[in-house]
């Protein structure tokens, strides 16, 4: 990873440390981090990332949004990893990388639809290197950047809501609506375009172009609650949280992922108590001052 001026980690999290929060305490109320998605309610917008390769085993991470009870949703896995994630908890959106092979890609979607799926998605930004106009290969799979008319075969090839992870802008997102997503997940996947525009950034706009009923997930460097009340004022319908839970669930298993998501949302609902928000819906974006952003 660059350490330099353009690493797109370094400076997401720049720009979500230039976001100042205004206090509205007078007469605030203690609120709920309730969110519905799509029908189901969920204890918190805090939802674990779509990891893949976890040394503790897929299922390990979907036990972890369960007992949290959160949306879960998992990375890259054989059908067999699969029916060991649903087996645990079935509320998990299964995001398939883009392989070459469509084959692979429906495979997973059939498998995900049998499994009781809560939904499926692609993960499109990994189709490309980070320094390599060509189709990279992961994990030996090799992947294909798919044309939006392919990508609109696979949304309307299930019933099951579709996701696409790795929109960064008005004109991602407006696609993905188009051809029929449920909505879409803001990510660079950890870095992988330099100077990449922060996720959160992006999301007022966004919104203002998708309207209230498209479902924006922010992706990227979300660590703790503050981060996740700026990305929710800015737009977001839920935060997908990564690395601190990728730790916790290491060091502790299921258990401790979701003692940690629940920390999240603790901080979360005190952020919001102090800015007047007694639910999700009622967090308004002018409690957010922008200070001078440096990266």
């Amino acid at each position: 990873m660059n350490n330099d001026k353009s690493n797109s980690i370094r400076i997401n999290r720049d720009y979500l440390d230039s976001l100042l929060i205004e206090g509205r305490i007078v007469g605030a109320v203690h609120p709920s981090c309730e969110v519905s998605v799509l029908g189901k309610t969920f204890a918190t917008p805090v939802i674990p990332a779509a990891m893949s390769h976890l040394k503790t085993g897929m299922a390990a991470w979907a036990e972890g949004a369960r007992l949290a009870g959160a949306l879960g949703s998992v990375g890259m896995g054989s059908i067999s990893e699969m029916e060991a994630v649903y087996g645990a908890y079935s509320d998990v959106i299964k995001v398939i990388k883009p392989y070459a092979d469509p084959a692979e890609i429906f495979s997973r979607i059939r498998a995900a639809e049998r499994l009781g799926a809560f939904g499926v998605g692609m993960d499109v930004e990994h189709a490309i290197n980070q320094d390599d106009d060509a189709d990279s290969l992961v994990v030996g799979f090799q992947m294909k950047l798919p044309t939006l008319e392919e990508l609109k075969r696979y949304v309307q090839s299930t019933r099951l809501p579709f996701f696409i992870k790795g929109a960064l802008s008005v004109q991602d997102a407006l696609h993905c609506r188009e051809i029929g997503c449920a909505g879409v997940i803001l990510s660079h996947h950890n870095g992988l375009m330099r100077w990449a525009v922060p996720p959160a950034m992006m999301l007022p706009e966004i919104r203002t172009a998708v309207g209230p009923d498209f479902i924006m997930i922010a992706d990227g460097g979300i660590a703790d609650g503050y981060d996740a009340f700026k990305a929710l004022a800015l737009g977001a319908d839920l935060v997908s949280v990564g690395k601190v839970l990728m730790d916790a669930c290491l060091q502790g298993g299921s258990r401790a992922m979701a003692d940690k998501i629940a920390e999240i949302t603790r901080e979360l609902k005190g952020i919001m108590a102090r800015t007047g928000a007694k639910d999700l819906r009622s967090i308004d974006p002018t409690v957010l001052h922008p200070a001078p952003f440096r990266s």
